[in-house]
């Protein structure tokens, strides 16, 4: 697994002009294709009267799904300039629409490219991008006398406090960085006089 990536800030739309053809890039995250496959037809329900409705996505941490459509431009002028902005900008699950509603002035292929990898660039400027970063997490469990205190240390140390449960003891779901388990492990022992429970889970990415 990637250790981190980059995708975009929050949806949006950004739109460019470009010899009277109006270029509107909508950009959202997608956690999934699937998810990504319904914003496109989102987006091309709501332009419908468009001249062309071209998309591009990247799914995956690292990159692993990746696809694109020209949606009726000549091959290769559309989706894969999209595309190729997104990978050229290191942004993962993220999908791209570029509608184009069509000035009466023919741009060519070169111009195509330009335009429709430019819209995506200009998009992502506009939007933002932000980090997530791969995490482990953790459960720690500690009795209810503890909690407060262990609650505020954590959360003064700048750890990722994701969930907290009350039982007949405290469970705190939190979010550890690879390198800083064993120093956590170490430190939540001292912190407790031994007196918490520490348990690994899986992985999650979480904004760095």
């Amino acid at each position: 697994m990637q250790d981190e990536y980059r995708t975009v800030a929050r949806a949006g739309v950004h739109e460019i002009e470009i010899n009277r053809s109006r270029f509107l890039c909508a950009l959202a995250p997608a956690a999934g294709e699937r998810e990504a496959q319904e914003f496109i037809a989102a987006v091309r329900k709501e332009h419908a009267d468009a001249t062309h409705n071209c998309w591009a996505y990247v799914i995956g941490a690292d990159a692993g799904i990746q696809k694109a459509g020209d949606d009726g431009e000549p091959g290769g002028t559309a989706g894969a300039p999209m595309l190729q902005m997104l990978l050229r900008r290191d942004m993962r699950y993220v999908v791209a629409v570029v509608t184009r509603y069509y000035g009466g002035v023919k741009l060519g292929a070169g111009g195509l490219i330009r335009a429709y990898g430019g819209a995506v660039g200009e998009a992502l400027d506009a939007l933002g991008t932000l980090t997530r970063r791969r995490f482990r997490l953790a459960t720690v469990t500690v009795d209810h006398q503890r909690a407060g205190k262990v609650q505020n240390d954590l959360r003064a140390t700048g750890r990722d406090v994701r969930g907290v449960r009350y039982g007949e003891a405290v469970t705190l779901e939190i979010g550890l960085p690879h390198a800083d388990v064993d120093a956590f492990r170490a430190w939540l022992a001292d912190a407790t006089a031994g007196n918490a429970g520490f348990e690994l889970g899986g992985e999650a990415y979480g904004d760095a």
